[in-house]
């Protein structure tokens, strides 16, 4: 898949906590997305993109490639009413270089190391670097684990985005 794709189409992140603003790029095994760094981000201090903000962004692009299974069906459909629950099981190995200023564009790339699959849950370890122009600002392997949840009806998830 070459072209940019909505984020929210993979995972259940919604503002403030969606640190990914679109997917550039994806297939089975990488991942690409970009992310705006706006100065009302809840991870922002001193006019910087602290850590963990970094750490979501990246475990936030990592994890769309594994949600995808839940969010898209083998023809590429959009699957209804589907509801994941996902968060970073370790950071296997983490090293932050630099942070960026409010404004700066960040781009996360991920590549898919190792993946286990259930019928009730996912587990994989990602491979990831996020850059700022040029400037690797982090790079690291996060473990995610990802589950299906109950579906909400129609009527729920209405009332849910709002």
């Amino acid at each position: 898949m070459d072209t940019s794709i909505d984020i929210k189409n993979y995972l259940p992140h919604r503002a403030p906590m969606l640190m990914v603003d679109m997917v550039l790029k994806m297939d089975n095994e990488k991942v690409e997305t970009v992310f705006e760094i706006k100065e009302t981000n809840i991870f922002i201090k001193n006019n910087i993109f602290v850590e963990v903000g970094l750490i979501e962004n990246a475990a936030q692009t990592c994890s769309s490639i594994v949600a995808k299974g839940y969010f898209v069906d083998e023809n590429n459909e959009d699957k209804e009413g589907v509801n994941v629950v996902g968060f970073i099981s370790a950071l296997k190995t983490l090293k932050i270089y630099a942070l960026p200023k409010v404004g700066s564009i960040i781009t996360t790339r991920a590549t898919l190391v190792s993946k286990f699959v259930t019928d009730t849950y996912s587990l994989c370890t990602m491979s990831c670097q996020t850059f700022h122009k040029e400037e690797l600002l982090l790079e690291g392997e996060i473990n995610l684990f990802i589950r299906p949840t109950p579906a909400l009806p129609k009527k729920e998830r209405a009332k849910k985005r709002l």
